[in-house]
């Protein structure tokens, strides 16, 4: 039997919820990541990714109007 820790968790290619706003500080109001995070998403590698995902996560982003 496999240990389901072991395996990565999908996730969305993007935390970006279309509500983009950095206008009071340099975190973005609908996904939480910050101005570098954003510019420098594409590049980042797959562990760099998890990384901020943990923490917006954590933070309670991306918040999704639902």
């Amino acid at each position: 039997m496999s240990d389901q820790r072991d395996k990565p968790v999908p996730r969305p290619d993007t935390p970006c919820v279309a509500v983009c706003s950095t206008t009071f500080d340099d975190v973005c109001r609908g996904c939480g990541r910050t101005v570098a995070e954003v510019a420098h998403w594409v590049s980042m590698g797959a562990e760099q990714k998890e990384i901020v995902w943990q923490r917006i996560l954590a933070e309670g982003y991306p918040r999704r109007n639902t």
